[in-house]
């Protein structure tokens, strides 16, 4: 026999502590009690006897004893003494319930995830009451559901409560995940129970348990799953032509078969194209779709046939409009700026002369020669704008290449007629300089504006590289936005590998649908970031918007071989071995019980039963004579 809740000192001291107040109490004096009476009347004066001094008794001492014994079993059960050894008492084992996303999987003996549930269940039922049990999760990030626990209500309820995620079994991190609690927290470690379907991707096979194969037991579901799905979907605007969209979806068979799989995308809710494939078992086949359109909506694939994991076979990606930018042209010369932006079908481009001057309410603005006569509150290129001096005869020395809005732009021996130059202000950006001083630069701001000193077309820049460069780079500066290249992905939680422009270090953001950011690391041009739970992310590197739907489940593609050693099964009741018996219950009643019947016979309560007293004879009425 052994205490659960204190120690044996503890014990006694705290029955020491009660046992002495309760004897003191029995010691003391009774109180003297008045009685209030009609009259003294008849009332004789007695003598008071002489006051003797004599030692102090207990005046009551089976209701002592009875007390004292009744407090030792209540003291008793608040320590939680229990019948065996503390060697074979109570045990702590770790549940690890598979919550990944294989186990929404439908076999002919039922979900995956209700069979987990029963199986764990009826595993829980079979321990010993005094073991104590951890519930972990585990899916892509292994996550504990509870602490070592004792109460089976609260086992079972993180047990039902668990349903399937969208992310793939990382099963031995779940394992290493179970021991390390177990050797840091346990008492005395049980056993480590996998109840769930074991399905890994084929990146995460591993051969040795992170454990002894003694102290795992494994509840397999059962029953076997066809699946064919749609692993990943790729959408981007076409290099080719800004109204079309390339599409690339694949499509892997998890069945045991070869399957003819019908595939069909839609858009806006109408039939884009059918295509049917025929894959062999365990393989993985991408298709390639074009798509015209400039209008926004709803793009959907979906694989006509009913298997037995129907979560993969549906993906919808939200595809934006075309998109242009406004450039509204003040210029007498409209015929000399057109060839500049005519050949960028992003742009839309209306010219008008300085007469016709109105401010524009969106887009940019190019003044060619020409002063508005109220500031602009829009980005707008300015083309010989005064600035603190004019040059004649210059010539170009320097194209500031390191700056995005001078990236590629070079020119040789460049002899400018006439020329503005401008004085830097802080977080100005200069582009092209002379001897005197900048002649192009870039000023920030609310409205961002680009001033060129010349006209380039004027100059012998006309006939140059540099010049379409030029005012590509400059409207890119001035509308980011514009200028993004789309690319939209429907795939998998997890970890997510992107390529990005190389030059685009400081530019990098990645955030998710609620606008935070998302903490990433990059290696050369590739970007990696993790995102646990499904929903939309954004990563822009100034040149391209890449939208990750991560909304498709991730099966996992081999089901784990595990080692022959471990047990299998819900185990039989009596399997755990000895182990220590609660008496605490019973304690606390006899307690109780005990207290009660102190109360009933020596304290108030007798009073309440007038049936202990007996009842005096009742006398004969007689007749009056």
């Amino acid at each position: 026999m052994f205490f659960f809740n204190l120690s044996l000192l503890e014990f006694l001291g705290a029955f020491a502590a009660v046992s002495g107040v309760v004897v003191a109490l029995y010691l003391l004096d009774r109180s003297k009690q008045r009685h209030t009476v009609a009259t003294f009347r008849f009332w004789n004066p007695a003598q008071m006897p002489t006051e003797q001094r004599q030692r102090k008794r207990i005046q009551q001492p089976w209701s002592l004893l009875l007390q004292l014994i009744s407090l030792l079993l209540l003291l008793l059960a608040i320590a939680q003494l229990r019948w065996g050894s503390a060697e074979t008492g109570a045990r702590d084992h770790v549940l690890v319930l598979d919550t990944s996303a294989w186990m929404a999987a439908r076999s002919v003996n039922g979900p995956y995830m209700d069979q987990a549930r029963v199986a764990a269940l009826a595993w829980l039922n079979a321990l010993p009451a005094a073991d104590r049990v951890m519930v972990i999760r585990a899916d892509a990030a292994a996550s504990p559901a509870t602490s070592f626990e004792s109460k089976r209500e609260v086992v079972r309820k993180a047990i039902t409560e668990s349903r399937p995620g969208a992310s793939a079994l990382r099963l031995e991190p779940a394992l290493r995940l179970a021991e390390s609690v177990q050797r840091n927290h346990a008492t005395r470690a049980g056993e480590i129970v996998f109840a769930g379907a074991g399905r890994i991707p084929e990146t995460d096979n591993f051969t040795a348990l992170p454990v002894a194969a003694n102290r795992v037991r494994l509840l397999p579901v059962r029953g076997r799953v066809e699946n064919v799905g749609i692993r990943r979907i790729g959408v981007r605007r076409s290099r080719r032509d800004v109204e079309y969209w390339d599409v690339l979806v694949s499509v892997r068979n998890d069945s045991s078969k070869p399957k003819l799989v019908p595939l069909e995308v839609r858009y806006g809710g109408a039939a884009a194209a059918v295509r049917q494939l025929t894959l062999a078992p365990g393989t993985e086949q991408q298709v390639a779709f074009e798509y015209r359109t400039k209008s926004g909506g709803l793009f959907e694939a979906r694989i006509l046939l009913d298997d037995g994991f129907p979560a993969d076979n549906r993906a919808i990606l939200d595809l934006p409009a075309d998109r242009q930018l406004l450039v509204t042209v003040f210029s007498n010369e409209p015929s000399l700026m057109a060839p500049v932006f005519s050949a960028n079908p992003r742009l839309r481009v209306e010219y008008k002369t300085p007469a016709q001057y109105a401010a524009p309410s969106e887009g940019v603005v190019v003044l060619d020669r020409f002063l508005p006569p109220t500031p602009l509150a829009l980005p707008s290129i300015q083309i010989e704008a005064k600035g603190k001096s004019a040059v004649t005869q210059a010539k170009l020395t320097r194209w500031h290449n390191e700056t995005n809005l001078g990236l590629g732009l070079r020119s040789r021996d460049t002899v400018l007629d006439t020329a503005q130059v401008y004085a830097l202000a802080p977080g100005d950006i200069p582009i092209a300089e002379v001897a005197a001083g900048p002649v192009m630069l870039a000023r920030p701001g609310a409205a961002k504006t680009v001033l060129l000193g010349f006209q380039p077309l004027r100059s012998s820049l006309r006939y140059e590289l540099a010049t379409p460069l030029l005012f590509a780079n400059a409207l890119h500066w001035l509308a980011p936005e514009s200028f993004l290249r789309w690319e939209l992905q429907a795939s998998s939680v997890g970890t997510v590998s992107a390529t990005v422009d190389e030059n685009s270090a400081n530019e990098i953001r990645v955030r998710d649908e609620q606008g935070q950011a998302l903490p990433f690391t990059r290696e050369g041009s590739t970007v990696r970031f993790f995102a646990g739970s499904p929903g939309t992310v954004k990563l822009t590197d100034g040149q391209r918007e890449s939208v990750y739907s991560l909304t498709l489940p991730e099966p996992g593609e081999t089901d784990f071989t595990w080692p022959t050693g471990i047990r299998r099964g819900v185990p039989r009741a009596n399997s755990f071995g000895a182990s220590s018996r609660e008496l605490w219950y019973g304690l606390a009643i006899l307690g109780a019980l005990g207290l009660l019947l102190e109360w009933l016979f020596f304290g108030l309560g007798r009073r309440a039963l007038p049936s202990l007293r007996t009842a005096p004879a009742s006398v004969p009425l007689r007749k009056a004579s």
